[in-house]
């Protein structure tokens, strides 16, 4: 099983060899969906980049908060509770490693989880199902990064 992306980028700006261009480029998934993205401002400030694109710590954080959060609703529906919305407002964590370069050290998810359809699980239930949902993800289980969640 394979899963494919396109990254495109165009030259656009007036000096290459200078570092005077803009690093504005696309992703284009499989399924059809293009999506703009560009190095984060913080990163590469404008206008070499646009905060209108989505960088990659950002989709990084986004991959490991949506892997996680699929396995926990198959989680919670083997265990028979009905998960009505779960919003997760994640964050990745940028420090310096041994060498001085900065990586995504942390991602800290956390989600606001609302049941319906009769008894909702306590907070050791809910737990378990975060356990057993990060031991599954397979981007939790891709990476070095710390993945901590803090249920809301």
């Amino acid at each position: 099983m394979n899963h494919t992306a396109i990254i495109h980028w165009t030259l656009q700006g007036p000096d290459f060899l200078a570092g005077r261009y803009s690093r504005e480029h696309t992703w284009i998934f499989d399924g059809g969906v293009t999506v703009p993205a560009s190095p984060s401002p913080h990163i590469v400030p404008a206008p070499w980049s646009n905060a209108a694109g989505v960088d990659p710590e950002e989709a990084f954080v986004a991959a490991v908060a949506s892997c996680h959060m699929l396995w926990f609703l198959h989680m919670a529906k083997d265990a028979g509770y009905i998960v009505a919305s779960y919003e997760d407002r994640a964050e990745g964590e940028m420090t310096r490693n041994e060498q001085g370069k900065l990586w995504v050290s942390r991602v800290t998810l956390r989600p606001l989880i609302a049941w319906t359809g009769g008894e909702a699980p306590n907070a050791s239930v809910v737990a378990e199902l975060h356990h057993r949902a990060h031991d599954e993800c397979f981007i939790a289980k891709s990476i070095r990064t710390e993945v901590v969640t803090l249920p809301v």
